[in-house]
């Protein structure tokens, strides 16, 4: 286990806000390089943030970073981007898949083009993105793959709740994890990321629960502490998981964790779904 990410690249998905934005942060003060690739060239009416204003805070917060404006979606820009890391930073230690659709629409409900935004975001992003960015992985010294999405749990509470959105978390972990297999000789670590509870972000306010909801929910810092436990760990001992926030921190001996939301009692904390 190393104990900083001095130095280290990391290549993320989305990351202008919310929880991506915060492990950037963390890991920027240890002195990390972050280069994301993410949509908000400009400001959006509703949410605050951009790429370029998230690049601005990591560089703030002692890192280096690049913005590099494109869609996950796009072959071509995710080439750009592994493409600008490697020539601005030499290499891509760590990819972490945070780009994520979020649509909790019944079957009848739901749009076709609802269901390919999520499949092609969720899914084909966290795969291409990782994809494109292995043969510099397979050359670092402690390379990780982070997709955050929880664990595959077939149990029909939550196979039939929105089946649309639960195949593609699903389907993250299923390529996170698959790449983990094919990977581990090559000493590339892959792991996914959960919460136990709901983590203020817009997509949980917006779309989830509202005001009422945010009020019990924790801050994105908790997956961004247990987000940088885990990429110090060793990558040929520490893969093939299916990690959960609460119990990652807990190992690395932070057991109460009221900092994450203050003012508000263990037993208010809105469960999150597939747990």
């Amino acid at each position: 286990m190393t104990d900083t990410l001095a130095g280290k690249t990391v290549l993320m998905s989305g990351g202008s806000r919310g929880i991506g934005l915060a492990i950037a942060l963390r890991a920027a003060r240890d002195g990390a390089n972050i280069a994301l690739l993410a949509k908000t060239d400009t400001p959006h009416p509703k949410l605050e943030g951009t790429v370029h204003t998230a690049a601005e805070q990591i560089r703030d917060a002692g890192g280096q970073a690049i913005a590099v404006v494109g869609d996950v979606r796009n072959d071509d820009d995710i080439v750009r981007a592994v493409t600008e890391t490697v020539g601005e930073f030499g290499g891509v230690d760590i990819v972490v898949n945070n780009a994520s659709v979020l649509n909790l629409a019944r079957t009848l409900d739901l749009q076709p083009k609802h269901y390919d935004l999520m499949q092609d975001v969720n899914v084909r992003g966290t795969f291409m993105l990782s994809r494109a960015a292995l043969p510099h992985l397979k050359e670092a010294a402690n390379p990780h793959i982070l997709s955050l999405s929880p664990p595959i749990n077939l149990d029909p509470k939550w196979l039939g709740a929105h089946t649309g959105y639960t195949m593609a978390k699903y389907g993250m972990s299923m390529a996170t994890l698959g790449m983990a297999a094919e990977f581990a000789r090559e000493g590339v670590a892959a792991n996914t990321l959960w919460p136990r509870t709901t983590i203020k972000t817009a997509a949980v306010g917006n779309i989830l629960g509202g005001e009422k909801m945010i009020a019990r929910s924790r801050t994105p810092q908790i997956y961004a502490d247990a987000a940088y436990e885990v990429l110090l760990k060793p990558a040929r001992e520490y893969t093939a998981q299916s990690l959960i926030v609460e119990e990652v921190l807990a190992e690395a001996g932070v057991t109460d964790l009221s900092q994450y939301s203050p003012g508000v009692d263990e037993s208010e904390l809105f469960p999150d779904i597939f747990l």
